[in-house]
């Protein structure tokens, strides 16, 4: 990702992360603003629960009360939106946890897109957030199938259990008008390296 591209994300980031409230959003940007910035894969292994002594229990899940929200173009220039990066922000006043992958649903598509499994790096952990920290995980939005349009990004959050939800559904922002997706689309585990995970994307 060249220089330019990258700094006008976090121009695209800071103008579009909101804070979710139930399936909607609120008109009202974080007021601690995005705290973007190019760690790397190590860095993020320091925030996941496994870096803090195995100290989880007393970490809440993140759920949408606490949570700013984005997506954007990646990179921020291309004409299309087949590669997006989702970022939340700890908005709140106390750590929370975001555990695996965002379940991302693209407008009326029947299921959640898979996750690309080799993209987590470290398997079972969670991701923990201090306030004003983020978590990323890219999002490629088709594959080389027959397309439908999608006017809307849903994304839900896991609980603590493999299975469980945290808190309600989240509609985040549009980058584009529509987005045209398929059965190709994948996403990425959590991470605090938004580098590390768009490289999982970024080829296909």
């Amino acid at each position: 990702m060249n220089t330019k591209s990258f700094a006008a994300r976090r121009v695209a980031v800071a103008a579009g992360l909101v804070l979710a409230v139930g399936c909607g959003v609120s008109a009202h940007a974080s007021a601690t603003g995005p705290q973007t910035s190019s760690r790397t894969a190590d860095a993020a292994a320091t925030h996941r629960a496994g870096g803090s002594g195995g100290k989880t229990a007393a970490v809440a899940a993140c759920t949408q009360e606490v949570l700013g929200v984005s997506a954007v173009k990646e990179p921020a220039d291309s004409k299309d939106a087949r590669h997006l990066l989702l970022t939340v922000q700890n908005a709140g006043d106390k750590k929370c946890n975001v555990y695996r992958y965002p379940l991302v649903r693209l407008g009326d598509g029947r299921t959640t897109a898979p996750v690309i499994k080799e993209s987590d790096p470290d398997p079972g952990a969670p991701v923990t957030l201090a306030p004003g920290e983020e978590a990323y995980a890219a999002l490629l939005v088709n594959g080389p199938m027959d397309e439908y349009e999608a006017k809307s990004i849903t994304l839900g959050l896991q609980g603590r259990q493999p299975g469980s939800r945290a808190g309600k559904p989240i509609d985040v922002p549009m980058p584009v008008d529509t987005l045209y997706a398929n059965d190709g689309q994948r996403v990425t585990y959590w991470t605090t390296a938004p580098g590390f995970a768009l490289d999982f994307i970024m080829s296909k």
